[in-house]
């Protein structure tokens, strides 16, 4: 029984146009109770970030690093469920030919 390639172009072409979707999104991810939040496009790049004013503490700079530090951690890591819940989405978890991935 041969591989069905037709489906494969199918689930292709669905596949490219989840993800332009998905990289045209933007994902939040905070720290520190919502005192700074990092937005990330699709694409995991950053877009901003905000600080509220209480993280601002000039004496304790290691603090405010770690809590942005984490915050770009969370954006990434709901990027990459995305990413990785569009790939099941499409092929429904079927395992893909070597050399046939996204």
């Amino acid at each position: 029984m041969g591989f069905n390639y037709k489906a494969l172009q199918q689930m292709q072409t669905k596949m490219m146009k989840m993800q332009e979707e998905l990289q045209n999104k933007t994902f939040e991810g905070t720290s520190g109770g919502g005192a700074v939040t990092v937005t990330m496009s699709g694409k995991f790049e950053v877009q901003s970030v905000k600080l509220e004013q209480e993280v601002v503490d000039p004496e304790d700079i290691s603090m405010l690093e770690d809590l942005i530090l984490t915050a770009c951690q969370d954006a990434f890591g709901k990027v990459a469920e995305a990413q990785s819940n569009l790939i099941s989405t499409v092929t429904g978890g079927m395992k893909l030919p070597p050399g046939m991935g996204f």
